[in-house]
């Protein structure tokens, strides 16, 4: 029986296309021709499977703003930030990629200790074969895309899962692909929902890379653990953001402002903790209500703020907010729960008095709602900012940039920026990803590719010599070999011993 996954606009509730999940029985199959297409593309050279990510761009550029559309219609976001968010990070770490792939995979010359002389050392990169990626909703394009193409340029072939939640843009990711004529099964598109994601995992890949919850990553890596598959996971965060009293006020306002409700809060990265320094928490929440309210929501070119994209999401921001206003806090902006309509738009919200047990506080929220906690002292913020169970990124704002690098180095975090807020994942020259529950690995930088990548050691001997010092037989070494060490090894290297011991060893 085929299964059907409806794409509707969750801003209008428009049906937009029905898209055919992937049967179960298929799940095999795509390992199979996976398998098979791998036996060529990972012969290929670094430079010619780099030549289709080049052609890759080529399309997405022809066609971004019909790409930019589908992206706008599948989750509620606004155009602009289809735009800025999604496609040009895309983008970016296409050119990224293309233009240092190359020299970071292909095989490194190492440095070889003087106890191995007349040896040469190489570090080569061997693709890991088959790379599962599944991919989120809230930036559909830019959390598939990049994993499938570090994956590609490392010689692997890929099974992309996209969310079953924005599945337009999946199908339209297959068919960009497609456009761009790689070579047969070298990237299938497998379409559906967790059931789908879980016989994916159980099929045996030989590397999984996950971005989504952290409640799923932790079923993934249960899964992965057993078979002793590796895995990235990208997951969760509840960021804060930490204003002292020294900071340009009018910037960290509009920078918590944007950090919090861009993507109408749908970011692992967003702003979710605001502390802002007690002597300036009046004047800074005045600012960011008058900012906040100027804010226009929809889903057209002028607008600041779309919709939500999944319902479940709705309901969980719904409970948070209900939760912090029952146990006292205060709204400064946006509307209490219970005036909430069926539509998928949350009025952006601005919580007050707050306390650190309210789930607000310490829990991911993902939407649209800005929780602002007054500090007292530097010591007193690092301990809140480090109790949460997430550590994906941090802010720190302040005018004084010698306090700002010892706070940011004492912050328990995957990035921090400073007078700054969400940017480190759109240098795709830095590692991207986080600590405790925001997950395990690093992608993005040299390592986005190396980690697709097994690194090969190899040792080459030009094979003249008949024999080498530490082979058979060892009678009459033992004290040549205590010579040798004790004179390589010394505080003060003792050269005329260790040659005098090294060919001694040689005419044993």
């Amino acid at each position: 029986m085929m299964t059907i996954l409806e794409a509707v606009n969750p801003a209008t509730g428009e049906h937009l296309d029905d898209i055919q999940e992937t049967a179960f029985e298929e799940v095999e199959l795509y390992y199979h021709q996976a398998r098979t297409a791998f036996e060529k593309w990972s012969t290929l050279a670094i430079s010619e499977r780099l030549n289709y990510l080049t052609k890759l761009r080529s399309v997405m550029v022809e066609n971004m703003d019909q790409l930019a559309q589908v992206i706008v219609q599948d989750t509620g976001k606004v155009p602009t930030e289809a735009l800025v968010a999604d496609i040009m990070p895309t983008l970016d770490a296409i050119n990224t990629i293309v233009k240092h792939a190359e020299k970071i995979l292909s095989p490194k010359r190492v440095k070889t200790p003087l106890l191995l002389i007349g040896k040469k050392s190489y570090v080569e990169y061997m693709p890991r074969g088959v790379v599962l990626v599944i991919s989120p909703w809230n930036y559909p394009l830019q959390l598939a895309v990049v994993p499938v193409i570090s994956a590609l340029a490392g010689g692997n072939t890929v099974i992309l899962k996209p969310s079953e939640v924005t599945p337009l843009v999946g199908k339209y990711i297959e068919e960009m692909f497609q456009k761009t004529g790689f070579p047969k099964d070298v990237i299938q598109v497998a379409h559906g929902g967790k059931e789908v994601g879980a016989a994916l995992t159980k099929g045996n890949p030989d590397y999984i890379f996950f971005t989504g919850s952290v409640r799923t990553g932790r079923i993934i890596q249960e899964v992965a653990a057993k078979k002793l598959i590796p895995t990235t996971l990208e997951l969760g965060g509840k960021d804060p953001f930490i204003v002292f009293q020294d900071a340009n006020l009018k910037r960290a306002a509009k920078g918590a402002v944007w950090g919090a409700f861009t993507n109408s809060g749908q970011v692992c990265m967003s702003a979710e903790r605001i502390y802002v320094e007690e002597s300036i928490y009046d004047d800074f929440l005045n600012i960011v209500k008058e900012e906040t309210e100027k804010l226009i929501q929809g889903t057209n070119e002028d607008s600041d703020i779309g919709s939500m994209t999944f319902p479940k999401q709705k309901e969980i921001v719904k409970h948070h907010v209900k939760d912090a206003l029952e146990k006292g806090a205060v709204l400064v902006s946006g509307s209490p729960p219970e005036n909430w309509d069926d539509s998928m738009f949350i009025q952006p919200i601005i919580l007050a008095n707050l306390k650190q047990d309210m789930e607000v506080v310490w829990d991911e929220t993902f939407g649209p709602v800005m929780p602002i906690i007054p500090f007292k002292t530097e010591e007193e913020v690092i301990k809140w900012a480090n109790e949460s169970n997430y550590g994906l990124n941090a802010s720190v704002w302040t005018s004084d940039l010698k306090k700002a690098r010892r706070v940011a180095g004492k912050l328990v975090s995957g990035a921090v920026t400073i007078n700054e807020v969400l940017v480190s994942v759109a240098n795709h020259y830095l590692p991207f990803g986080g600590t405790k529950d925001s997950g395990i690995g690093r992608y993005h930088s040299d390592e986005g590719l190396k980690i697709f990548c097994h690194e090969k050691a190899i040792i080459l001997d030009k094979g003249k010599l008949n024999k080498e010092i530490q082979w058979y037989p060892y009678k009459g070494k033992y004290a040549a070999f205590l010579k040798l060490f004790q004179s390589y090894f010394h505080e003060r290297k003792k050269w005329i011993q260790f040659l005098r011991s090294y060919l001694k060893l040689l005419k044993k």
